[in-house]
Formats: C-alpha cells, structure tokens, sequence
C-alpha cells in the first residue's frame, strides 16, 4: 500500500480489515481480542450500514442484575470502530476513538442485544458514526451512541 508506514498493527492480525467485505472475516479478527472476551458477533458488514449483537450472560452483566453499561459501549464502539475501518480513505493507516457519547434509554436482564452502526460523516481526518442498541426480543432501543473516529495517516 503507497505510504504505509514500516509497521502496522494489521501486520499483526494477519489480515487488513480495511479490505473486509464480510462479517465472517470481522469475527475472525475479533478472537483473542476485547469483542470476543464480550461476545459480539458482526451479522452485516456494508459501508453504509454496520450491525452486529451480543448475547446477554453473566459475565457482562453488573451486580445489580442488568448488563452492565459498559458492555453496551463495547458493542457500540466496536461496530462504530469495525465500520470506521472499510470506509477509511485509500492511503489511511488507521483510526482510534476520540470521542464516544452515550444515552442509556433502557436495559435488559436476558437475551440478546443487537446494534446498528451508520455513518454520519466520512471524512478525510474523522469520521462520525451513530450506533443505535436495541433489546433483541423486543425490538425497543436501550441505548444511542455517538463515535468519533480520528483517522490516522502515515507519518
């Protein structure tokens, strides 16, 4: 790729994601790493529209019984940081979160919850995406997000 840098953390994964054009390969690079640990699994991978779901267990819930805010952020961010990655601009190296806003509408205590990520601004140095969570079941939103991605280019 013109103007990649000597190293790159894709080199890393084996893959660069900024060619992925399925939710299998997203999932595959999601082993070993924070969204498998939270069990998100990517249903859609398309630059206009970016979902994906989280069954609710034990293990990301909070002590008061219902999941725990933090695992939603979770799903939110990585659907917004994984669509971030196949719209970046031809010669980007990356992006990291700069910013992330979140409103809790709801919760669940079982199930699932599912996300949709879609894009607000695509830029040459950010990119904005809006992630809606919604309880699987019920189809009601529990929570809104919005993520600002700073592209990262070569130095």
């Amino acid at each position: 790729m013109a103007g990649k840098s000597s190293f790159s953390y894709w080199d890393t994964l084996g893959a660069d994601p900024r060619t992925f054009t399925t939710a299998e390969e997203f999932n595959a690079i999601s082993r070993g790493h924070l969204p498998e640990l939270a069990g998100i699994e990517v249903t859609l991978c398309d630059k206009e529209r970016f979902t994906g779901r989280m069954a609710v267990r034990p293990e990301i819930m909070a002590p008061n019984g219902f999941i725990h805010a933090a695992s939603v952020i979770a799903l939110a961010d990585t659907l917004a940081g994984y669509a971030t990655m196949i719209n970046l601009q031809e010669g980007a190296e990356s992006f990291t979160t700069v910013e992330l806003k979140s409103n809790f509408l709801g919760t669940v205590r079982e199930g699932a919850v599912s996300a949709v990520a879609i894009p607000q601004h695509r830029g040459r140095t950010t990119q904005v995406w809006d992630v809606d969570v919604h309880d699987e079941a019920t189809d009601k939103r529990i929570a809104m997000f919005r993520c600002t991605q700073a592209v990262l280019w070569p130095r």
